[in-house]
This record gives structure tokens, C-alpha cells and sequence, in this order.
């Protein structure tokens, strides 16, 4: 009553309707189916999609070689009903395939060709016999019946070549792995004659050092040592070092050949202090010997004892003449190849190193082309390593086992 006495007449509010937000809902609706309307009819008048309406299907493109046994395909063609049915008669290797495309509506037909691979340009497969197990995973090692990595991954060559006395000229580029750019190119450009040698340090080493040998590339490790500077310049972890015992420097020898398999040999990546050492070399490069692997110093160090530690215990044993790419301009390095071709043909071998640096492989690229012309002969780095007397190496293998 006290309320009903107190509240001015005519004042009383009105309450909301509790649902009177569902008379909204048929409006918002309709705006949204508006909205999609005016979206979709748009995207007809704009849109260019010249095959909208028509049926479509994936079709996967098998680029692997063609089965020798399997029989030819025909070329396929696509029914109104089918987008595209495709395949091709086996060609030549390396030669592209194509498939037909028939439009459903108007029958116009389109030939697309599709890119097979070249056989020679896959995979060689890692030779079990010469693979051996440590706590890093596989390393190479001889095998029971005396095959050596250095041997059955080197690049095969033709007969003639024992025979051919013009200069030979060897160059290796390092510094592969770890930039994919780098690495592509230098696939990409250099001739299968050039050995490539590859940091321990990429993520995909495998897959590159397979494609190098699927492309008739020599490959080399390569093994972080202690330069003169360290550790303010580091070249990497588990890097070799003098202050190591020879134990723990194998460990990690075992731990960068464990990284990738396939390479002829192994190769000193900076390791001015390092190969300078007697007693941090030695052991190394015996065990270099003893798994069947050419060591290949790259000639940055004039203070390396490589060489005649790897004379007097029978290894493998190869080195650079030449910096290439020790002026890195275009200029320079094509100095430097002039310089080694005057050397090859002095000597009748000579051996250059470089980066996988752009201009490197750019003017290295374009010197073989031109060198060929003039006689020269470019060989793997396997060609110009020292080979071992057969039976002195027998009795040192037995020595070691």
C-alpha cells in the first residue's frame, strides 16, 4: 500500500517482453542470406576460373623411371565424364611425358607434359659391405673382401683416360650442406667431374649428398679441426682438437663419419694448429686408412704435416695446389684457374680447392667449358690421391686387425 500511495500516478515503467529479442532474429537472418548472396554473386561475375562447373580429378605424376619389365602405357584422353586420364609411352630417359586434357564441354584438348627423371641422376645405393656400426651410428670401414670406400665410391671413368697424357686438373668445392642455395647451385652448374665436399653441420646431408652422387659427383667429408685462433674462431662442435687425447678426438672422427655415407674420403676443414701436430694428425689419419678413406688436405696451412705422416703410415693421400677462390671477385678466381691450368700442364696434374661461393661457382662452371677445349682433362680428386703399394697395405690392414 505504501508503494501504491507514493508512486506518482502515470508513472509506472513497462516491462521489456522476455522474448522480444526473438522478433529480431528473422531480420538478421535475412540480412546474412543477403549478405551470402550478394557474396557468391560477385565472385561469379569476377572471378576467373575458366574450368568453374566443369568436373576435375587429381592426378598423381609418377616421375620415377619406368619399369624395364613393365608394359608401355598409351597415351590416355579424357571422356566428357573425366576431367583427364593420363600417361604416355615410355620415351627416352629424361624425356618429359605427357597426359591429355579433354574440356568436357567444348572438347578442346590440351597436352601437358610432365617432367620424368633421368635414371643416372638417382640415387646410388650405400654398399652394405662397407658399412660399419659405432655408438654415433654407420661409418664406412673396409670390407671382408678388401673393397675400400675410396675405391667403389669414386667416380667410374672411361678406359681411355689411363691411356690420355694430356694435363689433368682435379678441383674441389667445399662448404656444401649447410646453405641450400649454395648447394643447389653448385649441383646445378658444376660438371660431374668436380668433387664436392660437404660440412657436417646441415639438416638435410643425405638427401643433398645423395643427389650429388646420383649426378656423378666425388663426395668428401669434411672435419672441423682447431685452427691457430681457437676458440675465437670456432669452426664447429666437436671439433678436433691438439688438447684432446687421441680417444676422445676418434669419438668425434666417428661422429662426423657417421653424418652421411657414400664419400671417398675426408677432408681437413680449417685445422691450421691441428694438422701442424704430429701427434694430434697421426691417429686420425690412420684411422682414416684403416676405414678405407683418402685424406685430403686443402693446401690452407703451409705448416701441415698431413703429407708425410700420411706417406709413412701407407694412407691415401691427396692436396691442393691451389686456392681458387683466395681473391673471392670473378677476377680473381679466373687468375687462379689460369694459374692452375699452367701448373697442370708443368706437372701434368694439379689440384684446385674453392668455396661454395657464387662467384666460385660461377667461374669455375664456365672455365670447364672453355678448358675442355684446350685440352684440358678434369678428373675426380680420387684420380690424383697417392695410392698405397697393394701388398704393403695388405700387411698393414692385417697389422691393424
Amino acid at each position: 500500500m505504501a508503494d501504491d500511495l507514493t508512486t506518482p500516478l502515470g508513472q509506472t515503467l513497462k516491462k521489456t517482453p522476455r522474448f522480444a529479442l526473438a522478433a529480431w532474429l528473422p531480420r538478421a537472418g535475412a540480412g546474412l542470406l543477403g549478405l551470402c548472396f550478394l557474396v557468391f554473386a560477385g565472385w561469379v561475375v569476377f572471378a576467373d576460373d575458366p574450368l568453374g562447373g566443369e568436373p576435375i580429378v587429381v592426378v598423381s605424376a609418377d616421375a620415377r623411371a619406368p619399369n624395364k619389365n613393365a608394359p608401355g602405357a598409351k597415351s590416355g584422353e579424357a571422356s566428357a565424364g573425366d576431367a583427364a586420364k593420363g600417361s604416355s609411352a615410355p620415351g627416352a630417359p629424361g624425356s618429359p611425358q605427357t597426359i591429355t586434357i579433354i574440356d568436357g564441354m567444348s572438347g578442346k584438348r590440351q597436352e601437358v607434359a610432365i617432367a620424368v627423371a633421368d635414371p643416372k641422376g638417382q640415387t646410388p645405393p650405400i654398399d652394405q659391405r662397407l658399412t660399419d656400426t659405432s655408438r654415433h651410428g654407420s661409418i664406412p670401414k673396409i670390407a671382408p673382401d678388401g673393397a675400400r670406400p675410396a675405391d667403389i665410391y669414386a667416380r667410374p671413368l672411361q678406359p681411355s683416360f689411363d691411356k690420355v697424357a694430356g694435363p689433368r686438373i682435379a678441383i674441389v668445392v667445399g662448404g656444401l650442406g649447410i646453405g641450400a642455395a649454395g648447394t643447389f647451385e653448385a649441383l646445378a652448374k658444376l660438371p660431374p667431374a668436380v668433387t664436392l665436399a660437404f660440412a657436417p653441420y646441415g639438416t638435410d646431408l643425405a638427401r643433398w649428398v645423395g643427389r650429388a652422387r646420383g649426378e656423378g659427383h666425388e663426395v668428401l667429408l669434411q672435419v672441423p679441426m682447431e685452427p691457430f685462433d681457437y676458440p675465437d674462431n670456432d669452426p664447429g662442435p666437436q671439433t678436433l682438437l691438439t688438447t684432446l687425447p687421441a680417444t676422445q678426438n676418434l669419438d668425434r672422427l666417428h661422429w662426423f663419419m657417421s653424418r652421411f655415407q657414400g664419400y671417398v674420403g675426408v677432408a681437413n676443414y680449417m685445422g691450421a694448429r691441428f694438422t701442424a701436430s704430429e701427434a694430434a694428425i697421426a691417429p686420425m689419419l690412420r684411422e682414416t686408412a684403416k676405414r678405407g678413406l683418402i685424406y685430403f688436405d686443402d693446401g690452407s696451412s703451409a705448416r701441415s704435416a698431413a703429407g708425410q705422416i700420411a706417406g709413412a703410415n701407407n694412407a691415401p693421400f691427396a692436396k691442393a695446389d691451389l686456392v681458387l677462390d683466395g681473391a673471392p671477385t670473378p677476377a680473381g678466381i679466373d687468375a687462379a684457374l689460369t694459374r692452375l691450368e699452367t701448373l697442370a700442364r708443368e706437372r701434368g696434374l694439379a689440384v684446385g680447392v674453392a668455396s661454395a661461393l657464387p662467384a666460385s661457382i660461377e667461374r669455375i662452371a664456365a672455365w670447364t667449358k672453355a678448358a675442355q677445349n684446350r685440352g684440358i682433362i678434369l678428373v675426380p680428386v680420387s684420380m690424383a690421391a697417392t695410392r698405397p703399394d697393394a701388398k704393403r697395405q695388405m700387411s698393414e690392414d692385417k697389422k691393424r686387425s
